[in-house]
């Protein structure tokens, strides 16, 4: 899936910018086993087509887990119980993140959504690790 494509593409991405040097092939394996339980196939090479190490992200490619946890926890807390298209729903989301758009930081208006800190129990339950 991917989710678990973000996951080891993440911790690939800090793997190669926290070191002065890097063997990309044996640090993807080593990622791809954490999150898989097996090293990457023989003979690939996935950081020759993994464009976001070459289009600017620069160790920031993790941030994409990070979207998952706000969205999955904004999800389960105001839109599963009231429902997808609930006008309630969409009218907090609404004013809450889309009305302030750069002039409030994202994490206060995500705050603001939530109604408090947000936190990653949802992400871990959509990932079936509780």
């Amino acid at each position: 899936s991917s989710g678990i494509n973000a996951e080891y593409g993440g911790m690939f991405d800090q793997d190669i910018h926290t070191r002065d040097s890097a063997d990309t092939a044996q640090c993807f394996s080593n990622a791809h086993k954490l999150v898989m339980g097996n090293p990457a196939p023989e003979g690939t090479n996935f950081a020759a087509q993994f464009g976001h190490m070459a289009g600017g992200y620069d160790a920031q490619y993790y941030g994409y887990m990070w979207s998952e946890v706000y969205s999955e926890d904004m999800f389960q807390t105001v839109f599963k119980g009231s429902g997808v298209l609930s006008p309630e729903a969409g009218l907090k989301y609404r004013t809450c993140i889309l009305q302030p758009g750069g002039s409030v930081d994202a994490f206060d208006m995500l705050k603001n959504m939530l109604g408090r800190e947000p936190n990653s129990d949802a992400f871990f339950k959509a990932k079936g690790f509780a």
